[in-house]
């Protein structure tokens, strides 16, 4: 038998979650045929077989998380095509030598379970031999485990965090250890804007517009060479709420294209990630970002940044608020507006008048 093993992934992904296989044990498959589907953190992904034969066993059910090198399915024939297929752009990973086989035998019963398993009943510190397995072939599952940690005595429901979620709490974890926030808050009146304006659209305009006043909060921190990269484009992130998790897809070139391309591409980006279906690439490069939470509920909120971005813009909910406005007190439009920024990189000068030039854009 000659093993497959998850190939990479392209985009720097180094695990995966199976969803769903298109093949079974004893089945025989050919070159490119569709073997199985997993989900990263970015999208879901077809895996085709690398070459023929008939599958002798494979290492994991839905919802087993492996990571590059891992072994996918044995094979009992046929002849390998190509042993480091790619399933993306970037170069393969390394395979984790120091993982332990699929199956291990106590001293009574063997105990079948993923490597991904494995890992995270060393981590909960978890002997395998007493968990009650669930898996479609007697194997001990994901499930299984946090089951076992909850006990019978918990109620509710376990929730093991998966693809973009997982991805997400990561994210949080490596902005929360590397980034030292500052918030500052104002509003902007937009009574004057028709009801047609798209607010996203004139958000990713007035922040394109502030790039270029301050373009230090349009730059990326190493903080392992302590350098800063100031970018003289600006791809904006715009975080997308999904029931899925957060996304955060980039609009590319902001500064230089029509509002009517701005609203169109926004629409692409959103159906894209409603269907799961955004290529990573379009998840990646983002130079700062813009969190229009508004559209949802809330007024300001200090936002998190995730590294190496240095700022994000957030816009809260618009509504009719009592402005001052030539000596006189009017019900006009008001959009709160919060800038999280990292005070490693940008001063509070920078930040306060980088968010006046946003007010100042919207307000024209």
């Amino acid at each position: 038998m000659k093993d497959f093993c998850l190939p990479d992934l392209g985009e720097g992904l180094d695990e995966a979650e199976i969803v769903s296989w298109h093949a079974g044990v004893g089945d025989h498959v050919v070159a490119d045929q569709p073997l199985v589907s997993v989900e990263t953190a970015k999208a879901i992904v077809e895996i085709p077989s690398p070459y023929s034969g008939h599958i002798a066993k494979r290492f994991g059910e839905p919802g087993d998380v492996l990571k590059v090198g891992d072994p996918l399915v044995a094979f009992e024939d046929g002849k390998r095509q190509d042993a480091a297929t790619v399933v993306g752009q970037l170069p393969a990973s390394p395979p984790d030598e120091t993982q332990p086989p699929t199956e291990a035998i106590t001293e009574n019963t063997p105990i079948r379970a993923a490597p991904a398993v494995r890992r995270r009943a060393r981590e909960l510190a978890i002997d395998l031999a007493e968990i009650t397995p669930s898996g479609a072939h007697g194997e001990v599952t994901l499930h299984d485990l946090e089951a076992g940690v909850a006990g019978p005595a918990q109620s509710g429901t376990m929730r093991v965090l998966r693809g973009p979620r997982r991805t997400m709490a990561r994210n949080m974890a490596r902005a929360r250890d590397q980034v030292v926030p500052a918030t500052l808050y104002d509003d902007a009146n937009v009574e004057h804007w028709t009801r047609d304006a798209d607010p996203t659209v004139r958000l990713a305009r007035a922040i394109a517009t502030a790039c270029s006043s301050e373009p230090i909060l349009n730059a990326w921190l190493d903080q392992d060479s302590e350098r800063l990269q100031i970018h003289d484009h600006v791809d904006l992130g715009i975080a997308i709420d999904s029931e899925q998790g957060l996304f955060v897809a980039v609009l590319r070139g902001v500064g230089n294209r029509t509002d009517d391309d701005l609203k169109a591409g926004l629409q692409q980006l959103e159906a894209d990630v409603k269907a799961r279906s955004i290529p990573p690439s379009e998840l990646l490069g983002a130079t700062i970002t813009l969190s229009n939470f508004g559209t949802l509920g809330g007024r300001h909120a200090a936002l998190v940044i995730v590294p190496p971005q240095v700022a994000i813009l957030g816009a809260g909910r618009m509504a009719p608020r009592a402005v001052v406005a030539d000596g006189e007190i009017a019900a006009c439009r008001v959009m709160p507006l919060s800038l999280t920024f990292d005070h490693r990189a940008v001063t509070g000068g920078e930040a306060a008048r980088f968010l006046a030039a946003v007010k100042n854009a919207l307000e024209s």
